[in-house]
């Protein structure tokens, strides 16, 4: 995806979150939207609070269309994360507004430390119809190697640290091309990821 196509992803998103704060709505799906948008696609919506987190929910896996996913991550990064109350309209002018595009998860074969890349992969750790996920920004943020990263996913998952080694633990990995505002309702960039550790 171009830095052009990123950047209306992070706009229509926060588009999305001014609409679904302030009106309870959404706003209209664009007419004749860039055939990037129409492919299926997972996608994630975080929202920052000077510089903390304020909200993330995604799509994760290519069930719908892209734009669609990122509608519907936009919205419930601002209204639904569990761990925050909703966004409130006062707040708006102090949201930075990132954007998550979702390659297909492929389930690993081999589930070991060394063939993960952190800041290139992201995690999802499922068993049972229980799952936890991981973006590929989460690691080199926290300043993990793959072994942190495999053990935090599966706390996410609700799961013991250690479930990554278990024959009836799933391991899924995905890439992510990342685009956020540099500051609230300014411009946008790619996030490049570059881990810290080996």
């Amino acid at each position: 995806m171009s830095p052009e196509q990123g950047a209306w992803a992070v706009r229509h998103a926060r588009d999305v979150v001014e609409d679904a704060v302030e009106a309870g709505s959404r706003p209209p799906v664009p007419e004749d939207p860039d055939p990037v948008f129409e492919v299926e696609s997972g996608a994630f919506v975080t929202l920052h609070k000077a510089e903390a987190l304020r909200g993330c929910i995604g799509r994760p896996r290519p069930t719908q269309p892209r734009l669609e996913a990122l509608r519907g991550a936009a919205v419930g990064a601002a209204t639904d994360d569990p761990r925050f109350p909703p966004v409130g309209s006062n707040e708006l002018p102090a949201i930075t507004v990132e954007v998550s595009l979702l390659s297909p998860p492929e389930s690993l074969e081999t589930v070991d430390p060394e063939v993960l890349t952190v800041g290139q992969d992201g995690l999802i750790v499922s068993q049972e119809g229980q799952s936890g996920l991981l973006l590929p920004q989460v690691p080199v943020d926290q300043g993990w190697d793959a072994a942190e990263f495999l053990r935090a996913t599966c706390r996410k998952a609700g799961f013991p640290a250690d479930c990554w080694e278990r024959p009836e633990t799933r391991v899924d990995r995905f890439q992510a091309q990342v685009f956020a505002e540099t500051e609230p309702n300014g411009p946008v960039e790619p996030v490049a990821m570059v881990s810290t550790k080996d």
